[in-house]
């Protein structure tokens, strides 16, 4: 995790010292539930429980007992001893480290998908706002990068509302998959410690038992909760470059917020660079990134081996912490963009009327032309007007072919605005319910 881009709640998750208390909540109620099953004495598990809620665990001493075990649970059990006395030989009865090491990330995960699930809503609210507020600002829509026909600024904030709501609801349900919770022992077999106390645990733990584990969590359900974090990263990367395209200045349709006493260039004092877009074109590549290494943890060895250890150990915090952070930014990118109205009237006048050109064609093909010829007299009125020679109403008005079939005032009227925006209503509904 980098502090630059990190934001506290969400870096709290994956700090050692919530790391270390989301261990001792497992142990100690996996050791309530052998109380309750007299595997354990009841008084051991309260003394467990008194001891351990109590203590502050020194994440310097478990590193030094570490050093010298080799093995972070373990260096975690011997430090929790000392805080508890001679009642600890009572922890991790029949459990293995994976019981808690992947219960324990498993946690960790639903609570990250809980923030980044307050940021989608966040994120959906503000694209709506934007939307509604833009609902009629007529723009031209561009296909390949070129001029194509009109569409409005709500529109394109409305695709974006659509794509971020499917978003949360992958979100859901990659949250819901990985909410499991394994408590069964070597190989996963149970051999050694009741199923009962992984239902036990799974339901204080906020999660469900996992249905067959193999001494680990199948991982599965990550490279599933870590590719979804990588779609929603590309959502964010597409509307990020969007608004990089319209602040071109050759554009100039939106611009990010530009903030007072803001710098733009070390050496060019007048520029307004769309510095926040271009990071989270950035981020988004490390988010989808994370999710690669994430589906080749699947394919482990046997019944267990560590290759997915190192992975997670980064991927986790990394991940999360940095979709977390993209959201939030472009959240506000979105809240405070700067458009221009005014701009994208004009550029939808460059081209002198070719946007109204599929219109021309589809009036002369009702008047009784045939497609090939429509477009051949639509398309020799265009092409003088792309280059800048004339104006493409006049053209039309003067072409004998066209004249002879459309009247002034039929062409005329084929160069509406209006017309293009006659469904925008029925858009709206379908996206938000409400016209």
């Amino acid at each position: 995790m980098i502090p630059r881009y990190s934001r506290p709640e969400m870096a709290a998750i994956w700090s050692p010292e919530t790391r270390f208390r989301i261990w001792f909540e497992i142990e100690a109620h996996a050791t309530s539930a052998l109380a309750e099953l007299g595997v354990v004495p009841r008084e051991a598990a309260e003394a467990i429980w008194e001891r351990g809620s109590k203590a502050v665990f020194d994440v310097d001493r478990i590193d030094e007992i570490e050093r010298v075990t080799k093995h972070d649970v373990i260096a975690f059990l011997t430090h929790l001893a000392e805080h508890v006395g001679p009642e600890a030989r009572f922890v991790h009865q029949g459990m293995t480290s994976s019981d808690v090491l992947d219960t324990c990330l498993n946690v960790q995960l639903v609570r990250a998908a809980d923030i980044l699930l307050a940021d989608l809503d966040g994120l959906l609210a503000a694209l709506k706002r934007r939307a509604f507020e833009h609902k009629m600002t007529p723009t031209i829509g561009r296909s390949h990068g070129i001029h194509a026909e009109p569409v409005t600024f709500g529109l394109k904030l409305a695709q974006a509302y659509a794509e971020f709501d499917r978003a949360k609801q992958r979100l859901l349900f990659a949250r819901r998959e990985v909410a499991t919770c394994a408590i069964s022992g070597a190989v996963g077999t149970f051999a050694n410690i009741d199923p009962r106390v992984e239902e036990y645990v799974a339901e204080k733990m906020g999660l469900a038992p996992e249905p067959v584990s193999t001494q680990v969590i199948p991982r599965d359900r990550h490279a599933m909760f870590f590719a979804t974090l990588g779609v929603i990263a590309s959502s964010v990367e597409r509307l990020a470059i969007e608004i990089r395209h319209l602040q071109r200045t050759e554009v100039l349709e939106a611009e990010e917020f530009f903030s007072e006493g803001q710098k733009g260039s070390s050496a060019m004092p007048h520029k307004r660079n769309p510095v926040l877009t271009e990071n989270l074109t950035g981020l988004a590549r490390m988010v989808r990134a994370y999710a690669m290494p994430a589906m080749e943890n699947v394919a482990l060895w046997h019944e267990r081996d560590i290759s997915h250890s190192s992975v997670e150990r980064m991927i986790g915090p990394d991940a999360t912490v940095t979709l977390d952070f993209a959201l939030a930014r472009l959240t506000g990118v979105v809240d405070k963009l700067l458009v221009y109205p005014e701009n994208m009237r004009k550029n939808l006048d460059r081209l002198g009327g070719l946007i109204h050109s599929q219109r021309v064609l589809l009036a002369l093909t009702q008047k009784g032309v045939s497609r090939e010829d429509s477009y051949a007299w639509v398309q020799r009125n265009a092409m003088p007007v792309w280059r800048g020679e004339g104006d493409f109403l006049t053209l039309l008005k003067e072409d004998p072919d066209v004249s002879s079939k459309l009247a002034p005032a039929e062409i005329e009227e084929l160069f509406d605005l209006g017309y293009h925006l006659k469904h925008v209503d029925t858009i709206f509904k379908r996206v938000f319910g409400v016209a």
